[in-house]
């Protein structure tokens, strides 16, 4: 499988100056990144949200560098440094791109999962999925396991701290409860497989790990 691409961060809006009469022109677009505000020009930014751009699409893992990058170049708005912008992204840390069925131990100790969004349950029709959305209205639909890492795995000091902790959980059962025994590594790529999804829809975001 090809390597996907998502957007690393929170979102914090434009930042405008303090001026009179005001200036429409934001200063700088900002993301929480670890322990950093980061200024995006407004090129930048509109790269970076562009990421977000077609979940259908993220959920079938098909969104990588290079679809991005036409996407950026065939829109209304054309960016002519799309492809310098994305490396840049990337190189800066604003940016992943990782196997969702490649080793994701190395990538996964370097970020948390944070939930956003709604934890929207599971239906009768679909009692296998567990939904996540925004003001009651479902944007991803996910198995238990996955659902289990957007809620909690924030708790843990890294997204792979998370799949081994859940991984060690399936290996117990109540009586009559069968069990998963599960690896780290099944847990790891679930999620990997729906990362693009639940970060696309804005139900997640993924958070560098700050070292000292």
């Amino acid at each position: 499988m090809s390597r996907v691409i998502v957007p690393v961060g929170l979102s914090m809006g434009p930042r405008y100056r303090y001026v009179r009469p005001p200036d429409p022109t934001p200063e700088c677009y900002e993301i929480h990144l670890g322990d950093d505000l980061v200024e995006l020009t407004e090129a930048e930014a509109a790269v970076w949200a562009a990421s977000f751009v077609d979940a259908e699409r993220h959920a079938k893992l098909k969104i990588d560098r290079k679809a991005l990058i036409q996407y950026l170049q065939t829109v209304p708005r054309p960016e002519p440094r799309a492809e310098e912008i994305v490396d840049d992204l990337l190189s800066r840390g604003l940016l992943l791109e990782f196997d969702p069925e490649g080793t994701l131990e190395a990538v996964f100790r370097r970020y948390k999962l944070l939930p956003l969004g709604e934890g929207l349950g599971s239906t009768p029709e679909e009692p296998h999925l567990h939904r996540i959305g925004h003001a009651g209205q479902a944007k991803a639909a996910v198995p238990i396991q996955v659902y289990s890492q957007w809620s909690y795995a924030y708790l843990h000091p890294s997204l792979w701290d998370a799949c081994a902790f859940y991984a060690d959980e399936s290996e117990e059962a109540e009586e009559g409860e069968e069990l998963l025994n599960l690896t780290p590594e099944e847990v790891a790529r679930d999620t990997a497989m729906n990362l693009p999804l639940l970060i696309s829809t804005g139900c997640a975001f993924l958070d560098p790990i700050v070292t000292s």
